[in-house]
Formats: structure tokens, sequence, C-alpha cells
């Protein structure tokens, strides 16, 4: 049995199928976590979604921004994007088991197996786990229940940019949302920019990227991202492991094997 954390698949059912193969993968025996984005901008969405389906046995996700933001298009709160790839998803006969499916799956995995905790875009550096896995919570028990369509309907925006604990309802939900699936760049107060995407060596000013924050609470525990395709699968900080070599934008699909962390890449 071997256990592999992927990154951002964002419907490159292509490379997923070659690194299952190269993996010599079994449901009966391996499992797979996947890092979120599992849709969008890639050449076949739907195929993509329906493989993880099929294998939801086995094959364990977290939400990225993408997925939230299919699940908001579907929920009718917005349009689709211009660049979006997600009307064969939409139209598919079979889109209500899938997005039913997408809306149950959480922000935040633990894996204590390996003393790993995995998220979509990282941890936020002033959270404690325990923090963290509480916070998650809170959101997918909202994407659970009657209030999704009002998380919905509030989910897009920048502000707040920091953590309150004072803070309630949609602009609570929207910040967490935010760290867990949009986070790259935090100032000296922990507050995110969400309008930089690039690479971590160019930060907008004041700004560092989330893993080197000098206060960031530091653990035993390694942390497994995807979202930054710019770090090229490596963030240069211990047990602190990028996932997101940029497959969707002609890079590598990664997988680490999280038994003794070797990775292995198919080119998209």
């Amino acid at each position: 049995m071997s256990d592999y954390a992927i990154g951002d698949l964002q419907g490159c059912l292509g490379a997923f199928d070659c690194l299952l193969e190269k993996l010599s993968f079994n449901a009966d025996r391996d499992r797979l976590f996947l890092a979120g984005d599992l849709v969008n901008r890639g050449p076949d969405s739907l195929g993509t979604l329906r493989r993880v389906h099929a294998l939801r046995d086995n094959v364990h996700t977290v939400l990225g921004n993408h997925d939230l933001h299919l699940l908001a298009v579907a929920n009718g709160t917005i349009p689709s994007k211009r660049k979006d790839t997600l009307s064969e998803i939409l139209n598919a006969p079979d889109r209500d088991e899938l997005l039913d499916w997408l809306q149950q799956q959480p922000l935040l995995i633990n894996l204590p197996e390996h003393n790993a905790v995995m998220t979509h875009a990282g941890i936020p550096p002033l959270w404690s786990l325990a923090q963290a896995s509480q916070r998650a919570a809170e959101v997918e028990t909202v994407l659970r229940n009657h209030s999704a369509g009002t998380f919905f309907t509030h989910m897009y925006g920048n502000t707040p940019a920091g953590w309150d604990e004072k803070l309630s309802g949609p602009d609570r939900w929207r910040v967490i949302t935010n760290h867990f699936t949009r986070m790259r760049f935090v100032d000296q107060a922990a507050e995110l920019d969400l309008t930089s995407k690039g690479e971590p060596d160019l930060p907008p000013a004041g700004f560092i990227p989330w893993f080197q924050h000098p206060g960031r609470i530091v653990t035993d525990t390694r942390i497994l991202f995807g979202h930054w395709a710019a770090l090229q699968g490596h963030s240069g900080v211990d047990k602190v492991d990028a996932l997101d070599t940029g497959c969707v934008w002609g890079g590598s699909l990664t997988a680490l094997r999280l038994d003794d962390l070797v990775r292995i890449q198919c080119h998209c």
C-alpha cells in the first residue's frame, strides 16, 4: 500500500491517467490525496471530475478555488468567466451527482499516519493546526447545509484581508476560504495580498510568501499544498511541500509518495 499527494489537475485528464499508470495505482491498495483545483482551464474538466469521482473510495481531495468557482457557477451565483472550461460539466447528464459529491469535500485533510496536513493553498502562518482545522470545518459545515447558497453569493471578494476572531457570517466564511484556497503573499501582520500571482521572489511591496513569514507557527507536521504553480514544486522551506508544478500551463503533474517523499512526474 502506498499513499500519494498530487498537485492541481485542472482538467488535465491525460496527465492524470499517465501518472496513475506510472504509479501502478491500485485502488484496492493505494490512496491518492489531491490538492484541489480538479477542474478548469485544462482540456477535459468533465472527464477529470468523472475519473476522480469513480475512484472516490481511494481518492481524497480538498477544495481549491477553481472547484469552488464551479460550484458557485452551478449554483447560479455568478456567470462563467471567459477562460472557464466548465460548460461540459454544467451540461452533463450526471452533473448533479458529480457536483453534489464535490460540494461535500473538505478544505483541509489531516493525515496523521504521515504527520501531514493538506489544503489547497497552505496553512495561514499565524494559525495553529488546531485553529486551521476548526476554521476549515466551519466553512465545510456551511457548504453542506442550507447556508450554501448564501456562502456562494458572498464568496467573492478580497476583504477582509486579515483574520479577526470577531468576524461572523459571510465575511468570516470568505476570509477563511480565501486563506485556504487563494493565499500566496502575506504582510507582516499576515494579511493577504490576493492580487499578485507571480514569482515568489518578486512579491508586492511589503509582502512575502506565506511560508516565509518570520512569525509562522512551525510544527513537525508536514504541510502539503498546491495552487502556486510559479513555485515549480519547491517552497525552499522544510516540511512545506508545494505540489502544483503547472501541468495546465505545459509543466508537469507531480505525485509525492508520502512513505518516502519520492516525487514522480508526468510531463503535460
